[in-house]
């Protein structure tokens, strides 16, 4: 068996090892375009359960981050001269050259034959019995079978982000926020990602809105630029604005640049001899970080397949793919909240107060319950602050709500009967996000817009998204409509900030 392999990043150089190992008749080709020493982007982080994974495939990355790499197990938020955080999430990261060193090491130790500086072309690979793609998500060789044969579809996120690394030292996986006056009326406000990732530098994730990108002047850069140059005057102009938070210290471009985040999803991840994994069929938001992770979870998930499968690629693809695709899916779905989180954050850091915002942040994908498994602190921190405000905890707190005739509503609590809010106005939310801002303006575009609102229908995103523009762009009470709420659901929408309270 003839294998070929296209692209030598992290995924790439695990399955061209792993096939190599574990079926020693074949014969593996790995073609990367670029150089062995060349790498775009800075660390790779990975969680621990990911490690101890890919540990029982291959031990390069274990090897590679007790030699060079970083491990902590807090995530802090920091805003407003303060600081929160949440423990209990097992993490390490290393840089990307250090684990590609240590990969290409392995994959030649194993026997695979390494060709740098050396696009492959489907065309130049006819006598391949399998091509594996892990290209990324420009995938030239995703484009050359056809997105409509594989079913790819691309959803474009509308915050801005650009990638640096910063030699300022981190303890761990920190989110910064920092509000910049006299950009008029859009939110000003931009958030860092940052991690340290070993020898001394961190990675450095800036997002931001597009009204903010542009009111601060940072869209001059002529993206139709070859990739390798980074936008330098965006680099020097967020080292300003990031100076009292990392004391001043340097960020450090490689082909950095603007963009906005591209979900990618595949219903068919081969086409004949051609299979492909990671990026190029399947990417989630780089805030849950799981891109490394799900390519190298492919990666081991085909090479067990094609070793399985050794004589019939067909059966292999199909094992694979019904191994990844769910898991993969599930990822992609947890992954949807936590960027809409990040669409928009300056409205929720104007807002909020630090301590709700921070767990409006660590509840994006997680409910109470979870979070005090995992940090029993950082969910009853915000339990206190409520009690301390409102002199209740926040399901038994009351609230008074105005119905649709203007009457006051007095409710003793906010976990209640969906027939106590039959006089209330009901919102319908829709089941595209892409309908929201239509569907609130029907209900609050008006004079006698109501002064609170039962959100209904769609889906559990959707209600959430329209119960916060009710909240927070136009002031009124919100309820959410959750059939099958649980109490512990109720609480970290109402603890949250997500909606005033829950009807069921």
């Amino acid at each position: 068996m003839r294998i070929a392999v296209i692209g030598a990043g992290p995924a790439g150089l695990l399955l061209a090892t792993l096939v190599a190992r574990d079926l020693p008749s074949a014969s593996v080709d790995l073609f990367e375009r670029n150089g062995a020493d060349e790498a775009f982007g800075f660390g790779v982080v990975f969680s621990d359960a990911t490690q101890r994974g890919v540990d029982a495939a291959d031990s390069a990355l274990r090897t590679t981050l007790d030699a060079h790499g970083v491990r902590w197990d807090a995530i802090e938020v920091r805003l407003k001269d303060e600081i929160h955080s949440f423990a209990g999430n097992g993490m390490g990261a290393v840089l990307r050259k250090d684990l590609l060193a240590q990969l290409q090491q392995a994959a030649a130790d194993a026997g695979v034959n390494l060709h740098f500086r050396h696009p492959a072309a489907l065309a130049d690979l006819r006598g391949y019995d399998i091509v594996a793609a892990a290209d990324g998500a420009n995938s030239r060789t995703r484009q050359a079978i056809g997105e409509d044969v594989l079913g790819t579809s691309f959803d474009y996120a509308t915050a801005k982000f650009i990638w640096f690394a910063t030699d300022h030292s981190f303890d761990g996986l920190t989110f910064l926020h920092q509000h910049v006056e006299g950009l008029g009326d859009v939110p000003g406000v931009f958030a860092a990602h940052a991690y340290p990732i070993g020898k001394g530098l961190s990675t450095f994730i800036v997002e931001t809105d597009e009204a903010t990108w542009r009111a601060a002047g940072l869209d001059d850069f002529d993206l139709t630029t070859p990739p390798g140059p980074s936008d330098e005057h965006s680099r020097r102009r967020l080292e300003e604005i990031f100076a009292p938070l990392i004391d001043g210290a340097q960020l450090i471009g490689n082909n950095s640049r603007w963009g906005n985040f591209r979900t990618i999803r595949s219903e068919r991840w081969h086409a004949g001899n051609v299979v492909f994994l990671g990026d190029a069929v399947h990417t989630a938001h780089f805030s849950v970080g799981s891109g490394t992770k799900m390519a190298i979870e492919d990666a081991i998930a085909l090479a067990e397949a094609i070793v399985a499968h050794p004589d019939d690629a067909e059966a292999a693809f199909a094992a694979y793919e019904s191994v990844r695709q769910p898991a993969v899916a599930r990822i992609q779905n947890a992954a949807r909240p936590s960027l809409s989180w990040w669409e928009n954050f300056g409205a929720y850091y104007h807002a909020f107060e630090p301590w709700q915002f921070a767990f409006h942040f660590f509840s994006r994908s997680l409910p109470t319950a979870k979070i005090a498994r995992r940090d029993p602190a950082a969910a009853e921190e915000p339990q206190q602050e409520w009690v301390r405000r409102h002199g209740a905890p926040a399901l038994a707190s009351p609230l008074v709500l105005e119905s649709g005739t203007g009457d006051r509503l007095e409710l003793a609590a906010r976990l209640i009967p969906r027939a106590d809010l039959a006089d209330v106005a009901v919102l319908e939310a829709p089941l595209d996000e892409e309908d929201l801002d239509a569907a609130i303006r029907s209900v609050f575009d008006s004079p006698d817009a109501p002064r609170a609102a039962l959100v209904t229908g769609g889906t559990p995103l959707t209600r959430q998204l329209a119960s916060e523009a009710i909240r927070l762009r136009h002031g009124a009470s919100a309820v959410i409509h959750e059939p099958d709420c649980d109490d512990d659901r109720a609480l970290t929408l109402v603890l949250s900030g997500r909606a005033d309270a829950v009807a069921r």
